[in-house]
Parts: C-alpha cells; structure tokens; sequence
C-alpha cells in the first residue's frame, strides 16, 4: 500500500525531489524527465544542441577514467578550466568551447539521478526552463501523459554539506514549467505536481526570483553570472536531450 501511495498512482504526470524520489517513480513511471537548471541540464542541452554527445557521471575522481575509457573528453568543475581544457559545468564555458564529439558531465545531483535512472532502462530527459515547452511538446506527441504511460518529472535539488538533499527554488521552477507544458496531459496531474506547478504561477519573474535565489546569489557571487542569465532564457531552446544507452543526444 505504501509503495502505491508514493508512486502517486493513477496519474499520468508526477512530482518528485532528488535520487530518491527518481528511483521511486522510476519503477512506475515510462519516462523521467530530470531538472536540474543551476547547471547540469542546462549544461546538457547547450551541450547537445552544439551537437556533442553527452554521457552522465556521478560526481567523482572517476570521471576522468571513465572518459578515457569511452574515448570523451571529461568535462572540469567551474574553476578548473584553462585555456587548453575549456569544458566544464558552466554553461557558458561549454558555449564558446570547442565541440567535442563525446562529453563526459560529471555532478553530484542532476548527473549522478540521471545516470543512476538510465541504468534501470527508464527513458531519461533533461528539461529546464530553456527547453521546458519543447520537452513537455515531445513528451506528449510520443504519446506518454496517460495513467498506463506516466511521466516522472524530478527536481535535482542541491546538496547539504552532509550530503542531505537541500530543495532548491530554481529545480522546483524549472520543473513546474515542464508540468506546465504537460498540465493537459490525459491522466492529469498528481497532487504533489499540481502543487509544484501551483508555485509557478505565483512568481510573476521566474529569472528575477532565480538569479534572487540562494543557488543564483551563490553563482552570481562566484564569478558566474553569466551561468545563471544563460539558465534563465525561459523557452528560448527547442532541443530536447534524451538519453539513450548512457549518452544524451537529440530525441527524435
């Protein structure tokens, strides 16, 4: 009975925070779409509209090995980049670089819940509020949004410094403005989605209130302003990165 109840059943768009909540609704639901605007899945999708492909890794040492073991470039944290290696989380960075075939983006909350979802054989999409409407578009013209075919929108959120998940503003608004595109869908939305989506609607300037945010000020104040303007173009991009054997790349 528990299991159900947290599965939100009998809807066919839900809500949920974090790792937890993508491996919970990623047993019941067909596909998950992850939010993760400052800056994983803004990232990606800058990323693979400049065509390259971009694989998932949980935050770690490892990465670099990994790379190199499916022939990518590993992607650097904000503050590691140089002139010889210009890739890393910042979206910014990641628009002047150059293109790479094969990216690997490593981060503790939207790539570690993404890969960590692609290895159950759950169909992964990245949205923010860049590509919101486009997602929210796909998902339906590919027929998912009924109670039989459920989408799972999760919200990264940030980490604690114990490594508790911290909600954060910019996921919640990222999320409910795919919710938003998908607030028609034929099974309709779960109470925690409608109440999501209920946040959205009462921020007149979603950009204002993320770049105001404790996760835009913490960007802002570090040097990279320009991360959160980029993050905060609403509807202003029409890829849509699917993942699809650990590697995103443009949905069909």
């Amino acid at each position: 009975m528990a299991e159900s109840v947290h599965a939100q059943s009998g809807s066919g768009a839900r809500f949920d925070w974090g790792l937890a909540g993508a491996a919970e609704l990623g047993r019941v639901c067909a596909v998950l779409v992850v939010v993760d605007v400052l800056s994983f899945t803004t990232t990606v999708e800058v990323a693979v509209g400049r065509g390259m492909r971009v694989h998932p890794f949980p935050w770690g040492e490892q990465a670099a090995e990994y790379a190199r073991r499916v022939g990518a470039v590993p992607a650097a944290g904000r503050r590691q980049v140089t002139p010889e290696h210009p890739w890393s989380l910042s979206p910014a960075a990641l628009s002047r670089a150059p293109v790479v075939s094969d990216l690997v983006l490593p981060s503790p909350n939207g790539s570690a819940i993404s890969a960590a979802a692609s290895a159950t054989g759950v169909p992964v999409v990245v949205g923010n509020l860049r590509n919101a409407r486009a997602v929210g578009r796909w998902l339906l013209t590919q027929g998912y949004g009924s109670t039989d075919e459920p989408i799972g929108v999760i919200a990264a959120g940030e980490q604690w410094p114990d490594g508790s998940l911290r909600p954060s503003v910019e996921d919640q608004l990222g999320a409910a403005s795919v919710l938003d595109a998908l607030s028609g869908v034929p099974g309709g939305l779960s109470v925690e989605a409608a109440v999501a989506l209920a946040a959205l609607a009462s921020i007149p300037d979603v950009p204002a209130a993320i770049r105001g945010s404790v996760s835009g000020r913490e960007l802002i104040g570090g040097g990279f302003a320009e991360d959160v303007e980029i993050a905060v173009r609403v509807d202003s991009s029409a890829v849509v990165p699917l993942l699809r054997q650990g590697v995103f790349t443009p949905a069909a």
